[in-house]
C-alpha cells in the first residue's frame, strides 16, 4: 500500500481496529503537520483577544478556569483518541455519532459541525480584515476579506499538503509569539528590567483582592468564554483520514495536549498577570498588547496584531478544510447531495470546499454592508455548536466502551484513562457550561440560534426520511452487523 492510499476497501473484512475504510483521500499530512495542527487548534483568537474581558470579570482566577477547562478538554480528546484508533475516518465525530447513536445524530452532528466552521470562517475573515485595517486603514474591509477568502480557497483546492503546510506555519507564528511573551515576561519578573520595573511581581496574582476578587460566581461565568477559546482543538480528529500514520501521529498529538494547555494558556496568562495587575485590564483590549505596552516594547501592538491576524487566518483555513470533509461524509451517507461526495483529481472534496467558501463569502458581504457589526453578527452560534460536537464525542465514547465490554467491538489501541468515568465528568461539565450560557444575557443568543438550527435540522431530517426511508433504517442494519460480525458498516 502506498502512502497515498487510505485503509482497506469497504466491506472486505480487513478493517481491523485502527484501519480506516477506503475514503480516497491522500495521506498527505505528516507527523510534523499533524502536531502543529493540534497545537494551532488550541491557540486562537479567543486567547489573544477574549482573555482581556474575562480577566476584567474574574481576575487571576481566570488561570484556574483555563486549567479546569483544560482538564475537561483533555478528557474529551482522550475519548476522541480512543474512537479514532478504533476506526480512524475523516468524518470523525459524525461517523461515531451515526454508529453509536443512530443516523439522525450523525446527520445533526455533521451538519452542526459544518455550520460551526462556516460561521467561524465568516467571523475570522471579518477579524482578519479588521487587523489589516490596523496597518492599511485606506483599504476597505470587504476587499481584504475577499482576498483572504480567495487565497485560502485556492490553497485548499490544490492539495491537503498545501493546507497542512499553511497550517504548520500559521501555528508556528502563534507558538513563537507565546513562547517569546513567556520568556520576556519571566525575565521582567525575575530581573526587573524594562519599564515595568518593580511593578512586575509574582505576588500580583494574589495581592489585589485575592485570586477570586469578584467571587467564585463571576469566575464560573467566564467558563463559556474559556471553552470558546478551546474550540477547534478537536480538529485533529478530522485529519484522521489523511494522516500518514494515524496509529502514531494521533496519540502523540493528543497526549501532548496537557503541556500545550499548561504552557500556552495557564503559563502565558500567569506571566501576563505577574507583569500587569489584573485591575489594569479592560474588555476589548488584548492582554498581550497591554503586557507589551507595560514592558515598553514599542512595536508590541503591531506584533500582537500580526499574531492575531495569523490566528484568524489559521482558523478560516481550518474551516475550509473541515467543512469540505464533513460535507463529503454526509454525502457518503445520503445525508447531503451525492455530488458533494466526489473528490477532485488532487484528492480533495473540491465541491464541498467550494460550497462552504461561497457561504463564508456572506461574511465579505457583511463587511461591505455593516463593517462595524459584522463580527458580532456571525459568532453567536460557535459555542453552542462546539458543545454539541463535544457531547457527541463523549456519549459515543461511553457507548463504544459498553460495546467493548459486551464483546461486540474490538478494543482500541489507545484507551482513555479512567474508562467512561472521565467522559461522564466531561458531560456534566459541558451541561454546566450550557446552563451558564443560558444565565448570561450576553451569550444567551447562542442558545436561541441553536434552537432555530435544531428546528431546521429536524425539518430537514423529516424530508430526507420521507424521500429515502432506508436512511432511518441504517441504525438497525448496523446493530445487526454488530451482532454478526462485530464491526459496523464502513
Amino acid at each position: 500500500m502506498t502512502s497515498t492510499q487510505v485503509g482497506t476497501n469497504p466491506g472486505d473484512g480487513n478493517e481491523a481496529s485502527g484501519a480506516a475504510p477506503e475514503e480516497g483521500y491522500e495521506r498527505g499530512l505528516g507527523s510534523r503537520q499533524v502536531q502543529m495542527i493540534a497545537i494551532g487548534g488550541a491557540i486562537g483568537v479567543g486567547l489573544f483577544l477574549g482573555a482581556g474581558a474575562n480577566i476584567a470579570k474574574a481576575g487571576p482566577s481566570l488561570i484556574l478556569m483555563y486549567a479546569l477547562a483544560g482538564v475537561i478538554v483533555f478528557f474529551i480528546m482522550r475519548a476522541l483518541g480512543e474512537l479514532l484508533l478504533y476506526r480512524p475516518v475523516s468524518g470523525s465525530f459524525s461517523e461515531y455519532a451515526r454508529e453509536f447513536l443512530g443516523p439522525f445524530f450523525g446527520f445533526v452532528t455533521g451538519w452542526t459541525y459544518w455550520l460551526m466552521w462556516v460561521v467561524t470562517g465568516m467571523a475570522e475573515l471579518t477579524a482578519a480584515a479588521i487587523y489589516v485595517h490596523f496597518w492599511f486603514p485606506q483599504i476597505p474591509q470587504w476587499v481584504t476579506a475577499l482576498v483572504f477568502l480567495v487565497v485560502l480557497f485556492v490553497a485548499n483546492l490544490i492539495s491537503v499538503k498545501i493546507f497542512g503546510e499553511i497550517e504548520f506555519w500559521f501555528s508556528m507564528v502563534k507558538v513563537t509569539a507565546l513562547v517569546g511573551m513567556i520568556v520576556i515576561g519571566l525575565g521582567v519578573v525575575t530581573f526587573g528590567f524594562s519599564q515595568a520595573g518593580d511593578a512586575a511581581a509574582v505576588s500580583n496574582i494574589w495581592a489585589h483582592d485575592g485570586i477570586f476578587p469578584n467571587g467564585i460566581g463571576s469566575s464560573l461565568m467566564t467558563l463559556q468564554g474559556v471553552m470558546f477559546a478551546y474550540l477547534a482543538v478537536e480538529l485533529v480528529g478530522v485529519t484522521a483520514g489523511e494522516s500518514e500514520d494515524p496509529e502514531k501521529t494521533l496519540p502523540k498529538a493528543i497526549n501532548t495536549l496537557p503541556w500545550r494547555i499548561i504552557v500556552f494558556y495557564v503559563g502565558a496568562l500567569s506571566v501576563i498577570l505577574m507583569v500587569v495587575k489584573w485591575t489594569e485590564f479592560e474588555p476589548g483590549v488584548s492582554p498581550f498588547v497591554a503586557a507589551f505596552a507595560k514592558i515598553g516594547i514599542p512595536a508590541g501592538a503591531a506584533i500582537i496584531n500580526f499574531v492575531v491576524l495569523t490566528a484568524a487566518l489559521s482558523s478560516c483555513n481550518s474551516g475550509m478544510y473541515s467543512t469540505g470533509r464533513m460535507l463529503r461524509d454526509l454525502a457518503a451517507n445520503s445525508e447531503a447531495p451525492k455530488v458533494l461526495g466526489k473528490l477532485s483529481s488532487t484528492k480533495t472534496p473540491a465541491l464541498g470546499i467550494t460550497l462552504s467558501a461561497a457561504l463564508m463569502g456572506i461574511g465579505v458581504i457583511l463587511n461591505y454592508i455593516v463593517p462595524e457589526k459584522a463580527f458580532g453578527y456571525v459568532t453567536s452560534v460557535a459555542t453552542a455548536a462546539g458543545i454539541w460536537t463535544w457531547l457527541m464525542i463523549l456519549i459515543s465514547h461511553i457507548l463504544y466502551r459498553r460495546a467493548v465490554v459486551a464483546g461486540r467491538l474490538p478494543a482500541s489501541s489507545f484507551p482513555a484513562p479512567g474508562g467512561t468515568v472521565c467522559s461522564w465528568i466531561a458531560v456534566a461539565f459541558l451541561l454546566l457550561v450550557t446552563v451558564l450560557i443560558a444565565i448570561d444575557p450576553d451569550s444567551r443568543i447562542s442558545l436561541y440560534v441553536g434552537a432555530g438550527w435544531a428546528v431546521c435540522l429536524a425539518i430537514g431530517w423529516a424530508v430526507l426520511k420521507s424521500r429515502n426511508p432506508h436512511i432511518a433504517a441504517k441504525s438497525k442494519t448496523q446493530d445487526k452487523q454488530l451482532e454478526t460480525t462485530g464491526r459496523p458498516r464502513g
